[in-house]
């Protein structure tokens, strides 16, 4: 069943909505109990301060949510199983990054070659399992009608990496405002829905699946958070949205409906390198960019709201771009 009806459609979404919401309301006062506390940045934007002390690890709740609501709904759909893994084992990366911050009490959890490790093993366990339902290594190309190419085995496999690398560092960065990376990440699970169905892919399940988590995830996390979802929630954001593109082929459109997680991500690399390359000017207020736009005086409802109809503007012209 490729193509989802309405039905199904609403009860996997309304599924993963009741879960996630019902599962944040008790890990949360376990959360507080076990004083997995959220460590705010010293040289963050003063209005962060206040948010030190607040739960985090709140993406457990996420996880369980999209995990029980796919495989109720979706356990007969292979096409389903490598996305799922991919978004699932970045969301243990995560979890085991933001336990180690939570045990040790510092603000390092797993070191860099650790995390990337984790995650190349992740990814090639992906990619195999994309092999082994079929997966012909095409790209779509956007604003050409439809046209795509194909990569050999071992370039394919390059090309997929950094896409999946680059998208959950998106991700990551983006998860810096109360409620912006569920609301941003909303309209781009409804645009890979739409990609779903009409490649498809066998994926259509899972993106409601989140759509659904993120969702009921908002009724914590919307300012004022009352928790955060971590690096747990984080990181398996990006592992759905790469996972799920990858699948339907649409890896170089990323770009288009990620381009909020793309300028987060941009925005870090310019501050560092014009940083570097000026001997300690800045080139933005703050990096990520959302910071940037809080110190220029926008509240974060204001920063949440523009990025979200960015986001939606962005996944429209992703899928005018597609055929």
């Amino acid at each position: 069943m490729n193509d989802l009806s309405i039905q199904m459609t609403a009860a996997v979404t309304i599924a993963a909505f009741g879960l996630t919401a019902i599962f944040e309301k008790f890990l949360l006062p376990v959360l507080r109990a076990e004083k997995v506390r959220q460590t705010e940045r010293d040289d963050g934007p003063e209005s962060h301060k206040k948010k030190t002390g607040t739960p985090t690890m709140g993406g457990i709740a996420i996880l369980a949510g999209v995990l029980v609501a796919s495989l109720a709904f979706g356990f007969r759909e292979s096409g389903m199983r490598p996305a799922l893994v991919l978004a699932m084992g970045f969301g243990i990366t995560g979890f085991v990054d933001d336990f180690i911050k939570a045990r040790m009490r510092r603000s390092l959890g797993l070191r860099a070659w650790q995390k990337l490790a984790m995650q190349l093993v992740i990814t090639i366990v992906f990619y195999i399992m994309l092999l082994q339902e079929g997966y012909d290594l095409s790209f779509t190309i956007p604003f050409t009608g439809g046209n795509s190419f194909e990569l050999g085995t071992i370039s394919g496999a390059v090309l997929i990496f950094l896409a999946v690398l680059g998208t959950t560092n998106g991700t990551n960065f983006t998860d810096g405002v109360d409620g912006l990376l569920s609301s941003v990440t909303i309209p781009v699970a409804l645009f890979l829905y739409y990609i779903s169905n009409v490649t498809g892919s066998g994926t259509g399940i899972l993106c409601c699946a989140f759509a659904g988590a993120f969702m009921g995830f908002l009724l914590f996390n919307a300012h004022p958070a009352a928790v955060f979802m971590g690096d747990t929630g984080s990181l398996a954001a990006g592992g759905f949205v790469a996972g799920v593109a990858v699948s339907c082929g649409m890896t170089l459109y990323i770009p288009i409906f990620g381009v909020i997680y793309l300028i987060e991500v941009l925005s870090v690399m310019i501050q560092v390198l014009y940083f570097k390359k000026t001997k300690g000017k800045r080139f933005f207020r703050m990096a990520p960019i959302h910071h940037h736009f809080e110190l220029g005086g926008w509240s974060e409802t204001r920063v949440v709201t523009v990025f979200t109809v960015v986001s939606a503007l962005a996944c429209l012209l992703a899928a005018a771009a597609a055929w």
